[in-house]
């Protein structure tokens, strides 16, 4: 399985209320229950007209059936090659 970062364009998306949340919360939910395959929506990062989402898949192209299957954009789609955090620094 990889891990995914999904950029989407959503104006406005800073102002989505809790309920819009919600919603676009629950319509991934379903469609991660009915893909058939292994697929795991991590979180995703609202800013004020964008969403980064962080995806762990097969495949891009399960990305994107994710994707048309909830009605959701994608701007682009960047496969996470390493993770690096402050405890990094300490392991050289």
């Amino acid at each position: 399985m990889k891990k995914f970062v999904i950029e989407r364009i959503l104006p406005g998306a800073g102002t989505l209320s809790k309920e819009e949340l919600q919603e676009m919360a629950k319509a991934s939910c379903e469609v991660v229950c009915n893909m058939g395959k292994p697929y795991h929506w991590i979180q995703s990062f609202v800013t004020e007209d964008k969403m980064y989402c962080i995806h762990i898949a097969e495949s891009e192209e399960l990305i994107r059936e994710h994707a048309r299957r909830g009605g959701f954009p994608i701007h682009t789609i960047s496969e996470v090659t390493a993770v690096i955090d402050p405890l990094t620094s300490n392991l050289l």
